[in-house]
């Protein structure tokens, strides 16, 4: 908490009549807004004035002020970018934020001497063509697929020259002619690059003349009386107008559009995003955002605009917009900047642009008067579940939870678990293994305290900015600690947190006689949980997502070991005929029931090697 110090009305003085950005906090030292002004002075006093209508939100915002603070930049456009950049990076409450953080798929085709077509999740700027972007992965792969059925596109990864013969035999894709075998020399480049451009007539829709061949072909083999051919071809002739369907609406337009509209109720709001391609409609996507009553929809739209074209690879020459937004000219020329050429916003009226907005619009009604019970359900699952437990055990500002396990068997290779739920969901990227160092046998508080010790310590080093820390791992200290267990489990964690100055409330999830959650233990208390709640249940799965996390840990490390003890004890077998064993056989025992014939065949081994294997497992000893 940030000690009360700040003086407004002094600060309020002093700021600069300059564009810039502003950064709202609370007690707590949390940012809870950001914006950006053309002018910080007019900007950032206006939001302290008495009775001018900003709505009870923006008033509750204003009321948790606590200080403020601001970056000066040299021009409007700075300051669009450097206020989008602080919303993603700490996403403040009281600004409306895009909740979906998604990447499309992209087919690419690669610029080189015998080109491959590839799916691809980033647009990179490598001279490669890229198509989409795609809503659907399945369908990308699909298309692919047909691609390279039709074309007989190479998909390795080797790097082919014209008139070099690569050395290597050709792969299985050339014996199941599926590739024409460039590495051999079997086409030029003048061939391959015909076949390249019938690929790419069919990514940019021009579906007829592929067609066409097609169905000559098949002709050609029912005439040879090759019946089974020519229902390949048949086969591939309805894949190719399948896939042209799946392109069946046109804007009537030839270039690249997306047509965005928006509906929104008192707490959230749905943006339609239709992705309009080379005149077609690709694909759609809708996203969420959280919002609050107050706001409109002009300014949700331009919040949505700058997220998302911030972190989307492809920008393409118009936005279709269902209504004006603020900033329109400041963000084209933001737009233009990242594009590097001119991009235009247009809100059409009338016409054939003016259905499509209407039919993104009415997508989006849907999709939100669909989805809004999920919603409600999810966060009563999540961020309701939280509320619950904070209303158990009396505590407040709970976001991020933190618990720990420990997973041996007999002490053999014992390990620690630390999962992280945050706003009531799992955040997987925080998740951290710990291999036990200083404990031999089972021992699980002595486990426990040596997997606190290093967590926190790391933390501790991380905010010292010691060079020897792993930068990032650490970093982000929890607002709870959930401990696998009671008092005992409880204690240890006080006592390490004591031990280096740290006041972080621990809780431990007691569980009963058959192993099922029944309380929470804290301040020396245990406190009953009602089995049919939310909070409940969101402390049953953190317990068992602690537990799986740590066994899955502990298995991968039993199973390395049982690998290593039986086949590096063979005479003759080291890495790298143990790597080939596991990869002719799927377990132990299909090699230790393997003829010495199939260790020669399947593994590769030389025979005196397999004879050596053989002979192992079929003495009698302990394995």
């Amino acid at each position: 908490m940030v000690e009360n110090t700040f003086d407004i009305s002094e600060e309020l003085k002093k700021l600069p009549k300059k564009p810039g950005v502003y950064i709202m906090h609370d007690l707590h030292d949390e940012i809870i807004y950001v914006g950006k002004a053309i002018n910080l002075q007019n900007r950032v006093r206006s939001y302290f004035r008495a009775n001018i209508g900003r709505g009870p939100w923006i008033d509750k915002m204003v009321s948790l002020i606590a200080y403020f603070e601001y970056i000066v930049t040299d021009s409007e456009l700075e300051a669009l970018v450097l206020e989008n950049n602080l919303i993603k990076e700490h996403k403040p409450k009281y600004n409306t934020m895009l909740m979906d953080d998604k990447t499309y798929p992209y087919i690419k085709v690669t610029m080189e001497e015998y080109p491959r077509v590839l799916f691809s999740r980033e647009l990179k700027r490598d001279k490669a063509k890229y198509y989409g972007p795609y809503t659907s992965a399945s369908a990308v792969k699909d298309t692919i697929e047909l691609i390279n059925n039709i074309y007989k596109i190479r998909t390795c990864n080797n790097k082919l020259k014209a008139g070099v013969k690569s050395t290597d035999r050709p792969c299985l894709n050339y014996h199941m002619g599926r590739c024409l075998a460039p590495c051999q020399g079997n086409v030029s480049p003048e061939e391959y690059e015909r076949m390249i451009s019938g690929a790419t007539d069919l990514l940019n829709g021009n579906y007829a003349p592929i067609v066409m061949e097609l169905e000559d072909k098949m002709r050609e083999a029912s005439e040879n009386l090759d019946y089974e051919k020519a229902a390949s071809f048949r086969d591939l002739i309805e894949s190719v107008k399948l896939c042209g369907q799946k392109q069946k609406i046109e804007s009537g337009i030839d270039d690249n559009r997306d047509i965005i509209a928006m509906a929104k109720n008192d707490s959230s709001s749905v943006v339609q995003v239709f992705f309009i391609r080379n005149g077609r409609m690709t694909g759609r996507e809708h996203f969420f955002l959280k919002c609050n009553p107050d706001t409109t929809e002009s300014e949700i739209l331009s919040s949505f605009v700058k997220q998302y074209y911030s972190g989307t690879p492809f920008v393409p020459q118009e936005l279709f917009l269902d209504t004006e937004i603020e900033d329109m000219e400041l963000i084209e020329q933001w737009l233009s900047e990242i594009k590097g050429r001119k991009v235009k916003i247009v809100v059409p009226k009338i016409g054939q642009k003016n259905r499509l907005i209407l039919l993104a619009k009415e997508n989006a009604r849907i999709t939100l008067n669909q989805d809004s019970d999920r919603i409600k359900r999810q966060e009563e699952k999540t961020v309701g579940a939280v509320r619950e437990i904070e209303e158990l055990i009396g505590l407040t500002g709970i976001e991020r939870m933190e618990a720990f396990d420990i997973s041996n068997i007999s002490g053999f290779e014992n390990v620690g678990s630390m999962v992280v739920f945050e706003k009531g969901s799992p955040k997987r990227s925080d998740y951290r293994k710990f291999k036990i160092k200083s404990v031999t046998g089972p021992n699980d508080y002595a486990c426990m305290e040596e997997v606190l010790t290093r967590r926190f310590t790391h933390g501790l080093k991380e905010a010292e900015g010691d060079e020897d820390a792993d930068k990032g791992r650490f970093n982000r200290f929890p607002d709870l600690i959930l401990m696998d267990g009671g008092r005992g489990q409880v204690n240890i964690a006080l006592n390490v947190l004591e031990s280096l100055s740290l006041s972080i409330p621990v809780c431990g999830m007691v569980k009963d006689d058959n192993h099922r959650t029944r309380g929470l233990y804290y301040n020396n208390i245990e406190i009953p949980i009602d089995r049919k709640s939310e909070g409940f249940k969101l402390i049953t799965r953190i317990q068992d997502e602690a537990h799986r996390f740590a066994i899955a840990f502990h298995r991968s490390l039993r199973n390395k070991d049982q690998v290593r003890s039986c086949l590096d004890e063979i005479p003759g077998v080291g890495p790298a005929r143990r790597k080939a064993l596991m990869r002719g056989f799927e377990n132990i025992d299909e090699i230790k029931n393997a003829t010495i014939d199939d260790l020669v065949n399947k593994a590769g081994l030389s025979r005196s090697v397999a004879e050596s294997v053989y002979s192992f497992f079929h003495k009698d000893m302990i394995i």
